[in-house]
């Protein structure tokens, strides 16, 4: 089992979740595969991800070192080069917008600025309901926008019911990883929607994003998404609330990083085989 830790703990498996995040976009929206772009979008994932736990070790020490840094996350510095390198080739092949790049690379910043070892912008760790939205909002981006090469204001009625679904379904997702991290946010002075709002009211707002996800899928033809395909959407946002309530128990290291990253990957998986 220690190859599947390593996939987990270096962000590789969440990284192929955001290249099948991108692949079924492409599917749904029927627009022409770009096996380049999926390259990209698994390399910059990596590469983000790991750049942002390296970080978020190191925000609350008060004394370290480059050195330091070096020694404890060899691999992953080396995987960050490994995926830095990736980007640019596949960048490079790809054909894909400079300035669509340079928004997704500006949202991971900007959800990483809590954690930095910079006194005057701790404020921002108090911007909890903000954070998890961002997050949502920049896998939504990445995953969708990136493969359309479109504005946001450019998008059609199909692209913003793809961009919608994919935002709500991350922030489903996103809410369960920050009821599991809610007493070590509190410990380390970071806000999330969990830390923010009480327990019953984040199983409202669960229940929400969920009615609205399920209801919202029975208007697939308006917007020219395949029957079958939303046949596997449908599954796969019913298999989400499933998980969802399973993390309302005590869960392990595989259950978050593999079952919850994994319906990602689920989803994705749903729809390619509900239109074979």
């Amino acid at each position: 089992m220690k190859w599947l830790q390593f996939i987990l703990s270096h962000s590789i498996f969440i990284a192929v979740c955001a290249a099948a995040l991108a692949f079924q976009t492409v599917q749904l929206l029927n627009l022409q595969h770009n096996i380049p772009l999926y390259g990209f979008i698994f390399c910059a994932t990596l590469c983000s991800y790991n750049f942002y736990w390296m970080l978020s070790k190191f925000s609350l020490m008060t004394d370290y070192s480059l050195l330091q840094v070096y020694k404890k996350e060899q691999t992953g510095l080396l995987l960050m080069l490994f995926a830095g390198t990736g980007m640019l080739l596949f960048f490079y092949q790809s054909g894909l917008a400079l300035r669509f790049i340079i928004t997704a690379v500006a949202l991971t910043i900007l959800y990483s600025v809590p954690l930095l070892p910079i006194r005057f912008l701790h404020f921002t760790r108090k911007a909890g309901v903000f954070k998890t939205f961002l997050l949502a909002f920049t896998w939504a981006y990445v995953t969708v926008i990136i493969p359309l090469q479109k504005s946001i204001f450019h998008l059609s009625g199909a692209d913003f019911f793809v961009f919608t679904r994919r935002f709500l379904f991350m922030l489903m997702l996103c809410i369960i990883f920050d009821n599991r991290d809610k007493a070590m946010d509190k410990i380390r002075g970071l806000h999330s929607l969990a830390t923010d709002l009480k327990p019953a009211m984040l199983n409202l707002l669960i229940y929400f994003i969920f009615a609205v996800l399920f209801i919202s899928n029975f208007f697939y033809k308006q917007f020219g998404i395949h029957a079958w395909h939303s046949v596997g959407l449908q599954v796969s946002t019913l298999a989400l609330l499933v998980v969802y309530f399973f993390s309302q128990k005590k869960q392990g290291y595989l259950f978050y990083y593999f079952i919850v990253d994994g319906m990602m990957l689920f989803s994705a998986i749903a729809t390619f085989v509900a239109g074979i």
